[in-house]
């Protein structure tokens, strides 16, 4: 298992070099810089802060400098946050983000599979019709139209809970960002646990131990649920990763000073180093969780081996 793990990260160094330079291209190739704004610099102090961030030095030089920071863990500086390094962003924000997709992602295993199985032991009935209904809907509705729509009915018509991020809402200012995200989540697992639990449940195994006399619950329980929530682990990956990204949209829409609110900042103001630092940091993330799911692959199901 060691030493997949480490070719498995081995061999992620060529895509996240990828990543780097596709980023690295397409966030200069942008129109505009990070110090364009209405008023216009004197040449003289626009020459200074060129020349002060390296930007008057020619792309492949450029890209060189930046990459050789980003081997020793240095994203460079912030263009808009003077006082702040990126990295400093980074580690300031994430951990909201990560609080967030990791309650996001919870309440979507917790109902998901619950609404899944309940699908499939009540396969072609109305409580099956009714969950696959609201996963299709789930699946079809995007974040940034949930989110409004969350805070319009709850926060506004209902007063139930707080529409923005507010200092004093405690953890209700939580829930509505963390349902925003759940939802399609939910759907997803709802749907690929309902599918696999019934494929597993005509299996040979599964009917001998109802021959044996183990009644549905038990068998579901002890048997069945292992095996049909390896599809929903592998979705689990890029799931966390999407919870993640996804965040951008809600963060914004709640005023969440979270990483994705400084990624949509970052992309405004031209800030490059704050949108090529978040862009490999959550590629490298996606990385990681991957691998995490393939490992966690031979914990549940002992029949697979990483060769």
């Amino acid at each position: 298992m060691l030493r997949y793990t480490l070719l498995r990260l081995l061999g992620a160094i060529p895509t996240l070099l990828l990543v780097i330079v596709l980023a690295f291209l397409l966030v200069h190739a942008a129109p505009g810089g990070p110090f364009d704004d209405e008023r216009v610099l004197p040449p003289e102090i626009a020459a200074n802060i060129a020349a002060y961030y390296h930007l008057d030095e020619t792309l492949p030089q450029q890209f060189w400098r930046y990459l050789s920071g980003v081997v020793r863990g240095d994203f460079g500086p912030s263009y808009r946050y003077r006082d702040h390094t990126v990295s400093q962003l980074i580690g300031s924000a994430f951990p909201l983000s990560l609080k967030i997709g990791a309650l996001s992602m919870l309440l979507a295993v917790i109902v998901g599979v619950g609404a899944g199985i309940v699908a499939a032991l009540r396969q072609n009935t109305v409580a099956d019709r009714v969950v696959m209904t609201v996963a299709m809907t789930g699946i079809s509705i995007p974040i940034f139209v949930v989110a409004p729509v969350l805070v319009l009915l709850f926060a506004v018509k209902l007063h139930w809970l707080p529409a923005g991020w507010s200092g004093n809402a405690g953890y209700a200012r939580l829930l509505l960002p963390v349902v925003s995200l759940a939802l399609p989540q939910i759907a997803y697992i709802a749907r690929l646990t309902r599918a696999s639990l019934i494929d597993v449940l005509g299996s040979d195994f599964v009917r001998t131990a109802k021959a044996q006399g183990l009644g549905i619950v038990a068998i579901v329980r002890f048997h069945a649920l292992k095996p049909a929530l390896l599809p929903v682990l592998s979705f689990m990956g890029p799931a966390i990763a999407a919870v993640l990204t996804g965040s951008v949209v809600v963060e914004e829409v709640f005023g969440i000073p979270g990483l994705g609110q400084f990624f949509v900042r970052g992309a405004l103001n031209r800030d490059y180093t704050l949108v090529l630092g978040i862009v490999i940091f959550y590629a490298a993330l996606i990385i990681v969780l991957n691998l995490i799911v393939d490992v966690l692959y031979g914990v549940i199901d002992p029949r697979i081996r990483h060769r």
